[in-house]
């Protein structure tokens, strides 16, 4: 029987797994895809961050590019597979764990690959389970093409002739500008009166800003960390005025309804979409482990982590405890609080 199983293998697993194995944990790491960064990898091909190269170390090991530099998907893909490499952390690639649940005093974790006992479990699923549509997009004809943004790669995945964009976050408008270069006609459906930061002020990176100002470090049970937390997030390093001003780009308001070939939105009607991308989000889905308390949006219930379930944690939320706890920098501060409570419980 093992120590640890810890479910997820990126950023907030790998981060996790380095401080398990300081502590001299008997640990592995499981993962339902086939190799490290996947989850990045899998994303749109031009995605970059919006946090330079200095802001995203996991504890251990610094990231290896120049300081102010952003990076691409495939570079912090490579970061997370030298980090399992350089460390050493045994990860067992292709296991989905279908169920946990906890009998006699330690945990039976269930995959088609076979069962798993350990006395204690990290979930570093992420908050990204289950990619979101609104119910209506099945009223949709067959022949207009519909793509989540969890799928989307680049504008050669589209069809000929008009697209929709749906959804106002930082994927949404980063698609948008990608999508409306091909000077297709593209409408926009979400909201336009959203705060835009850019990735540098006054020479210093936006991130540089946050962390002097402690904005990254906010607690979620303070006052001023729930009204950010509960606050519209600005989207950060992209033109949205620039790209809504374009001559191929209709806004048009949220979408209400669809049926067959018409999709119905705030401003208009339209009849003549061939595309439609859905960057709408995602639901979170703890439904599989068993006897775990919920909150009303679907997340565990804790405390920076800790689980109302004795020797269950919880790692790579959003606001786990603060903002930065969604970003790769900040993920190491909720790992090493969760091997400092173990250590010392």
């Amino acid at each position: 029987m093992l120590d640890f199983v810890i479910v997820g293998a990126a950023q907030a697993g790998l981060s996790m797994a380095y401080y398990l194995k300081k502590m001299g944990k008997d640990y592995l790491v499981v993962d339902k895809e086939a190799e490290v960064g996947a989850s990045w990898l899998n994303r749109w091909d031009s995605l970059k961050l919006f946090t330079p190269s200095e802001f995203n170390n996991l504890p251990g090991l610094e990231f290896p590019a120049p300081k102010g530099h952003y990076p691409t998907k495939e570079e912090v893909a490579g970061y997370f597979k030298s980090y399992a490499s350089n460390f050493g952390i045994p990860i067992q690639f292709n296991t989905f764990i279908e169920n946990i649940s906890r009998k006699d005093g330690y945990f039976i974790l269930k995959s088609p690959e076979g069962e798993f006992k350990a006395k204690n479990v990290v979930i570093a699923t992420g908050p990204f389970h289950i990619p979101y549509t609104p119910p209506f997009a099945k009223k949709i004809n067959s022949d207009i093409f519909q793509i989540h943004s969890n799928y989307y790669k680049n504008p050669g995945q589209l069809e000929e002739g008009p697209a929709m964009v749906v959804g106002a976050g930082d994927s949404g408008f980063q698609i948008l500008d990608e999508v409306s270069e091909t000077d297709r006609k593209v409408y926009f459906s979400g909201a336009t009166d959203v705060k835009v930061l850019p990735q540098e002020i006054l020479g210093k990176t936006l991130w540089w800003w946050f962390t002097k100002t402690g904005f990254l470090s906010f607690s979620r049970d303070t006052w001023l960390g729930r009204k950010i937390s509960k606050s519209r997030q600005p989207i950060i390093g992209t033109d949205v005025p620039e790209i809504l001003d374009r001559d191929n780009v209709t806004p048009v308001g949220k979408t209400k309804n669809a049926s067959e070939a018409e999709v119905v939105t705030e401003k208009k009607k339209l009849t003549d979409l061939k595309n439609i991308i859905w960057a709408t989000g995602y639901r979170p889905n703890f439904e599989w482990i068993e006897g775990l308390e919920l909150t009303k949006d679907g997340y565990p219930k804790h405390h920076r982590g800790v689980s109302s379930i004795d020797g269950l944690y919880f790692i790579g939320l959003p606001w786990l405890h603060t903002r930065g706890s969604a970003t790769l920098g900040g993920i190491k501060k909720d790992a090493e609080y969760l091997a400092n409570y173990i250590e010392n419980n």
